[in-house]
């Protein structure tokens, strides 16, 4: 039976770039986005706002009536809204903003697939975080981090381990993974330059932790290039 995966935030950038190379190894691709998608062979896209528990129920509803199970969640969907705005000008505001896709969104839908990834024979989740959530990366930077979006993402790598350990017993692996910095429309108010990385790149790491063999690792931060590199927490 083919292999089932559930992408949020794949409408664009690198999680439309991760849903296509998986669709290309052969998964059915359930494309979470928040508007309209094209989809493509192997591609079924689905309504899907994180945000939203309503709108994740129906995704998992549709998935479950389709697929009946699911092997793959990755964890893609993310925002950054605090351009321009130093550190200790953000606002508790900002941080829900942001926490409220970052951190909450995950946990509503990590929970609402948690049946139908049990009922895979080695379901794996990919949380993907960022360079800017590793406090062993913070704290050797200066100026560079943002109180809101790198604070979600630390909060998103602890999440992660807790969820390793948690679901360790069931053979469900959990990764977090940078994709480096890519060009997207997230970042297209940097005030540094975004370098040359396509949004396939970025999909290259998510997509190995996405098929990863049964022996494969759990609870580790990889990327941005190579599943070799391992990123401090």
């Amino acid at each position: 039976m083919t292999e089932a995966a559930l992408v949020t935030g794949g409408g664009k950038g690198i999680g439309r770039a991760i849903v296509q190379r998986l669709a290309e190894h052969g998964f059915t691709v359930y494309q979470g986005v928040r508007g309209e998608a094209e989809g493509g062979p192997g591609i079924r896209p689905v309504r899907l706002d994180v945000t939203d528990p309503d709108s994740v129920a129906a995704a998992v509803s549709t998935i479950e009536a389709e697929s009946g199970r699911l092997d793959v969640l990755v964890n893609n969907a993310g925002i950054m809204t605090e351009w321009g705005v130093r550190a200790d000008q953000v606002t508790a505001e900002h941080l829900r903003e942001v926490y409220e896709v970052n951190v909450f969104g995950v946990v509503t839908v990590t929970s609402a697939c948690l049946p139908l990834l049990r009922r895979s024979a080695g379901a794996r989740i990919v949380n993907v975080s960022s360079g800017l959530g590793s406090l062993g990366v913070l704290s050797g930077l200066s100026g560079r981090g943002f109180l809101a979006y790198s604070s979600s993402k630390a909060a998103l790598n602890a999440l992660t381990l807790l969820y390793a350990d948690a679901l360790r017993a069931d053979g469900i692996k959990v990764n977090a993974t940078s994709p480096g910095l890519v060009p997207t429309d997230q970042n297209a108010e940097a005030p540094f330059p975004r370098g040359t990385r396509t949004p396939f790149d970025g999909a290259v790491v998510p997509v190995a932790l996405a098929t990863l063999p049964p022996d494969g690792p759990t609870g580790t931060f990889r990327g941005p290039n190579s599943l070799d590199e391992v990123i401090p927490w």
